[in-house]
């Protein structure tokens, strides 16, 4: 079993690494053919692929992370990495986003001749790359980093359609304008993931509670445990994606009945919120505190 499991995560992240270097390969390529061509749809689209490879990327490097135990001086192991690799593509995306608005403006005032055949070809293969990203990302483990890696690689099949689409016009119609048109529909496509991206980043680096926890549910659930007679000082926070941390003090009814409290607790939060690393500090009740008076604030 212990075998099985291994080779599974090795191979889950080889493909990994294998998707990544495919994305990243082909992306150059969409860029040297958009640069050459003129063609500001493909550059957009080689952009959104350059998107896809970095979440891949941080999917394989949260997949090897995981595997490093924590050391004296890194009590909670590596996995914040994760938070500043997407701090760091959700600006380099906002930045693609600006120079493509620019271009794109800049090209419907002064239109600029497109190479049609060469964008067309260039992008279908781009397409085919993607879907089979897709096809081995969808075979590979499923776990939070191979989905979210998958939403993005979909994504881009999107911003590839709309490269084919405008080099396809262009071809037969010779209408130039598709292409900054599309290019400003893949920027703002792009725009809409680095936005959510940079969010998801920023709160995870100011150790936010995860957005699909609420705390004060967690704070209710916890005073209704049998024993508890309030909760204060809670705090929730994750070190990496997919692992929540608690903690808060609980003031139980006796004191000599902590052990079952405590065995409650951490089961209830198990069952309930999925939160398998929770640090609970008891106190005798000596003062009647209630969390439903005032959720989400210590109470005198």
């Amino acid at each position: 079993m212990s075998h099985d499991h291994d080779h599974t995560h090795g191979g889950n992240g080889n493909m990994l690494l294998f998707a990544v270097l495919l994305t990243l390969g082909y992306a150059a390529v969409e860029a040297g053919v958009g640069l050459w061509a003129g063609s500001l749809a493909l550059v957009a689209d080689a952009g959104h692929m350059v998107n896809d490879a970095a979440a891949l990327a941080l999917a394989a490097g949260a997949a090897w992370l995981a595997k490093r135990s924590p050391t004296l001086r890194h009590s909670y192991g590596l996995g914040r990495a994760e938070f500043l690799a997407a701090l760091i593509n959700s600006l380099g995306l906002l930045a693609l986003v600006a120079w493509l608005t620019v271009s794109a403006v800049e090209r419907l005032q002064t239109p600029q001749p497109v190479m049609g055949e060469a964008v067309s070809i260039t992008a279908a293969i781009g397409l085919a790359i993607n879907l089979l990203v897709a096809w081995l990302l969808s075979r590979g483990e499923k776990n939070i980093n191979t989905r979210a890696a998958l939403l993005h690689v979909m994504g881009d099949l999107l911003g590839s359609v709309a490269a084919l689409l405008a080099g396809l016009v262009i071809y037969f119609t010779g209408w130039t304008p598709i292409d900054p048109l599309l290019s400003l529909a893949i920027g703002a496509l792009i725009l809409f993931s680095s936005l959510r991206l940079l969010r998801e980043a920023l709160h995870g680096l100011m150790e936010g509670a995860p957005f699909d926890i609420a705390p004060e549910e967690v704070g209710k659930a916890l005073a209704a445990v049998p024993g508890v007679a309030s909760v204060h000082d809670l705090h929730i926070w994750q070190v990496k994606a997919g692992e929540t941390l608690l903690t808060t003090h609980l003031v139980v009814q006796d004191i000599k009945q902590w052990e079952s409290v405590l065995e409650a607790s951490h089961a209830m939060l198990e069952e309930r919120f999925d939160i398998h690393h929770a640090t609970l500090q008891p106190e005798p009740l000596v003062r009647t505190v209630r969390w439903r008076e005032m959720p989400g604030h210590d109470h005198e």
